[in-house]
């Protein structure tokens, strides 16, 4: 029997990037927890980062909503799921409102918005622009008449006078609320660097930022006309099975490296563990000079060439991590997992020496070397990924590369269909029982990923 479900949330959206998208839903979610109101905020498309600050903001773990990775009705029940339990939803879009990966605006947050059935609040930077934001927002409400612009946030705005006259244009030619006024202020500001902001975890001095991020929504947007909105989206209808683990006949652990190195993971990909069975033993790449007792490691992505200097000199950890694969531990790492893998990693001139299970050289680079969505196909049976032709989407975003891949005898386990990978070819280093990979991928796309860890673990363990 399909269920309704009555979910107050809203989509952020813009006319195009650096709109203040992220600046606005932090604030957001920062006020909304503070009036003791359950937030469960949402990442439109592939994205740790912002993420991370979602979920620091509200304590409740961001979970990320993509069209490449997940089908209609996959997408609608996982939005399902992450929000059952709260009082608002917050969905980030990215980019502009239209923009997808291709000319039909495949994946953009417009297509999530009508999957989800949710209204949006456009957030328009209003710098130079009086009268034409009017012609501007009209256009997007002409577009697509099945997104439903349901308010405007008006960000960047100079002064009284020219709150005034855009207040005045929105009323006057669009019909819809303009819902709060963000003036210009340096102080508004989130730290980044090469893949986007920093990870909220790195440092608790940026916090401070949030804060007054926070502060500013509170004074400048009207909050409950916006839980209004929120509260009229349409009831969503779905059939969605109860979760239940299903429990290996062995004791299955699997390590997870998780800190302030290695932070990029989606929830789903840990749950999807748990989910069949498998204990999770978090592991700082910093701290812990000892690797637990584990049937199995999952190292994710993150800045590894930022702490390359610390994680050269937690040599116990990685000489552990060398022996362990040496004797057949199963191994999954992504991007930044890869690298640290390596031999060494080379940035701003100085070479650090990281794990060594595979012997390739790891260099920065100024510019992405691989950047968006990845369609691969397995290419021959491999530790995790059992049947050829097996097709994964996924996505990469790194500035490294590998410098003396034709001296290392790779095997490969991936072709690159969409993507650069490791060499515009291919992706996956195999090595006995380890996969290291610039792909990354989420487990309600790749459902067979845990399934094949977990079995991995087993085998490992049963011979063990």
């Amino acid at each position: 029997m399909v269920d309704k479900y009555i979910m107050p949330r809203i989509v952020i959206a813009a006319p195009h990037g650096r709109s203040g998208k992220t600046t606005v839903t932090l604030g957001l979610l920062g006020a909304y927890t503070k009036k003791g109101i359950k937030v469960q905020s949402f990442k439109k498309g592939p994205d740790y980062i912002d993420p991370s600050w979602h979920t620091k903001v509200t304590g409740n773990l961001c979970r990320n909503l993509d069209c490449y990775m997940m089908d209609d009705e996959t997408l609608k029940k996982s939005f399902i799921r992450g929000a059952q339990k709260s009082d608002l939803s917050i969905i980030e879009g990215a980019m502009g409102l239209h923009d997808g990966f291709d000319l039909d605006g495949t994946g953009s947050t417009a297509e999530v918005a009508k999957i989800i059935k949710t209204p949006v609040i456009f957030v328009v930077d209003t710098r130079r622009m009086t009268r034409s934001i009017a012609p501007l927002v009209m256009g997007f409400q002409q577009f697509d008449k099945d997104v439903e612009i349901a308010g405007v946030i008006l960000n960047q705005v100079a002064r009284v006078r020219h709150e005034k006259i855009l207040r005045g244009s929105i009323d006057k030619y669009c019909g819809i609320p303009v819902i709060g006024a963000i003036p210009k202020d340096s102080n508004i500001s989130i730290p980044d660097r090469h893949l986007g902001l920093i990870p909220a975890h790195e440092d608790e001095k940026y916090h401070q930022s949030i804060e007054y991020i926070t502060r500013s929504i509170e004074n400048n947007v009207d909050l409950d006309l916006l839980m209004e909105v929120a509260e009229r989206a349409k009831p969503l209808e779905a059939l969605i099975p109860v979760q239940s683990k299903n429990i290996t006949d062995k004791s299955i652990k699997i390590g997870v490296i998780r800190d302030r190195v290695f932070s990029f993971y989606y929830p789903e990909n840990l749950e999807s563990l748990e989910n069949l069975g498998a204990e999770l033993i978090y592991i700082d790449s910093l701290n812990d000079t000892n690797l637990p007792d584990v049937d199995g490691l999952y190292i994710g992505g993150g800045f590894p060439e930022v702490f390359a200097e610390e994680l050269e000199n937690n040599a116990a950890l990685r000489k552990q991590i060398r022996k362990k694969a040496e004797e057949g531990l199963p191994i999954y790492a992504e991007c930044g997992g890869l690298m640290y893998l390596g031999q060494k990693i080379i940035t701003g001139g100085n070479h650090y020496e990281m794990v060594g299970i595979f012997p390739f050289v790891v260099k920065m680079e100024d510019k992405p070397q691989g950047h968006g969505y990845t369609h691969l196909t397995v290419s021959r049976s491999n530790p995790f990924f059992k049947d050829p032709g097996t097709v994964i989407r996924g996505h990469e975003f790194h500035n490294s590369r590998i410098l003396n891949l034709d001296s290392t005898g790779a095997s490969f386990a991936f072709n690159v269909g969409r993507g650069s990978g490791i060499n515009g070819l291919a992706d996956g280093i195999i090595y006995k029982n380890v996969l290291a990979t610039y792909n990354h991928i989420h487990s309600l796309s790749s459902p067979q990923w845990a399934q094949g860890f977990i079995e991995l673990a087993e085998g490992v363990k049963g011979n063990g």
